[in-house]
C-alpha cells in the first residue's frame, strides 16, 4: 500500500487527478467521462458529479489512513438521480 500504486492499465486512457479540479478523463487524446454503468448496460450517472463523487470518496478514504483509522470502509451518499447522462 505504501508507495505509487500501478497505473495505465487501460490502453488509451489517461485518468488525472488534481486536488483542485477533481479526476478528469481523457480517451486516446478526446475528452471523456466517467460513468456508473449497471451490468446490464444501463448508465445510472455519468459525467462531473461521478467524477467528484469519486474523488470525494477516494481522499476521505485517504484522510481515514492518516488520521489512523484506514481500516474504515467510505461509503458515498446515493448520487442525484439529476446527474449528467
Amino acid at each position: 500500500m505504501i508507495g505509487a500504486q500501478p497505473t495505465g492499465a487501460i490502453d488509451g486512457v489517461v485518468i488525472t487527478a488534481v486536488s483542485h479540479e477533481g479526476l478528469r478523463v481523457v480517451v486516446d487524446g478526446k475528452p471523456a467521462r466517467l460513468a456508473i454503468v449497471l451490468d446490464d448496460g444501463t448508465i445510472v450517472a455519468a459525467g462531473a458529479a461521478v467524477a467528484r463523487e469519486a474523488l470525494n470518496v477516494a481522499v476521505n478514504c485517504y484522510r481515514n489512513v492518516l488520521k489512523g483509522e484506514g481500516f474504515l470502509r467510505v461509503y458515498s451518499g446515493p448520487i442525484s438521480k439529476d446527474s449528467e447522462v
